[in-house]
Formats: C-alpha cells, sequence, structure tokens
C-alpha cells in the first residue's frame, strides 16, 4: 500500500509572498516539490536546508552533477528524490536508458559510462559505503576532476543523502510526474 500524504503535513497555498519567491527561484515558476512544501513549514529547517544546500549549478557540468546525484539517491534506496531528478534532468544531461538504470543496479565499471564516470560512480560508491575514499579512488577522480570539481562531488553526495534521509524518514509519496526506480 504507497502512502498518500507525508509523516509532516506540507504547506498548501496560497504561500506567504517570501515563501512563494523563493519556491519560484527553486522551481523557475514549477509548482513546488513536496519535500520543499515540508520542508518550508518549518522556517529554521526550510533556511538550514536552503543555506546549506547545493541547489545551484555548481563547478560540474550539468551530467556529471545528475550521476552523482542519481547515484548518491538510487544508493541510499530514495526512489523520490532520484525520479524527481531522473524525470527533470536525464534528457538534458544525455543520460540513456541504460545509464539511468545504471545508476540503480549498475557497477561503476559499467561499460556504458566513461572512464571518467566510472571514477565519479566509484567515489559516490566509496562515499556512501565508507564515507572516505581511498587513495586510489581520490587518484582517481583526481585523474579526471580538479580541485573544485571533488569538494563539489564530495558535497554533493553529502547533501543528497540528507535528502534523501529527508524524503525517506518523512516517508514522501512520490511525485506524479517523477520517474520510478527500474525493475
Amino acid at each position: 500500500m504507497s502512502q498518500t500524504m507525508p509523516r509532516i503535513a506540507p504547506l498548501e497555498p496560497p504561500y506567504a509572498p517570501d515563501i512563494a519567491t523563493q519556491f519560484d527561484r527553486i522551481m523557475r515558476g514549477a509548482p513546488p516539490l513536496l519535500l520543499f512544501r515540508v520542508m518550508a513549514g518549518h522556517a529554521r529547517a526550510w533556511e538550514k536546508f536552503r543555506g546549506g544546500s547545493l541547489l545551484d549549478r555548481g563547478p560540474l557540468s550539468l551530467r556529471e552533477r545528475e550521476i552523482v546525484i542519481d547515484r548518491t539517491c538510487a544508493r541510499t534506496g530514495c526512489e523520490y528524490e532520484w525520479g524527481v531528478h531522473v524525470a527533470a534532468f536525464a534528457g538534458a544531461a544525455h543520460l540513456t536508458a541504460d545509464q539511468i538504470r545504471a545508476t540503480v543496479h549498475g557497477a561503476a565499471a559499467e561499460p556504458c559510462w566513461s572512464e571518467a564516470e566510472q571514477a565519479l560512480i566509484a567515489a559516490v560508491d566509496a562515499l556512501h559505503d565508507r564515507a572516505t575514499l581511498s587513495e586510489a579512488e581520490f587518484a582517481g577522480l583526481s585523474a579526471h576532476y580538479d580541485e573544485a570539481r571533488i569538494l563539489e562531488i564530495i558535497l554533493l553526495c553529502g547533501f543528497y543523502r540528507t535528502v534523501s534521509y529527508l524524503a525517506n524518514g518523512l516517508a514522501l509519496p512520490l511525485e506524479e510526474k517523477a520517474a520510478r526506480f527500474p525493475e
């Protein structure tokens, strides 16, 4: 049985003007995600979420960013956030159906990934499994990514692990237009 309401009630429209402006800035005019509506109902949590977030573009390409986010969310079992990102960004990031599936079910060494992307996924997996990178894993990243991008990769993994904790812990029902984990 799927749940239809999260464990903490979301804000409902009409939104306060400052919240509406924040939603518009993040969502670019689209309706706000359920996660954002739940968080925005609690001023301190919403402020910390937005203040510590990585909702901007950053130094990674959209493709690199989405691989990190999708793999992190898949590894944490967060279909909610994985599905939002796949639906919204997989096309623009030029992720193929095989690559989307591999973010959930594949290993870092899957042949659908470039060498740099394999290093990226290996780093995400290491951070998920051990909360650190071995010398070899860091060297693998360093062969393809500069320091600013490596920091962004690590920050994205941590932030989207937190997002996954929120979405999973609050039992957020899947967004209607979001993708679903592949079988």
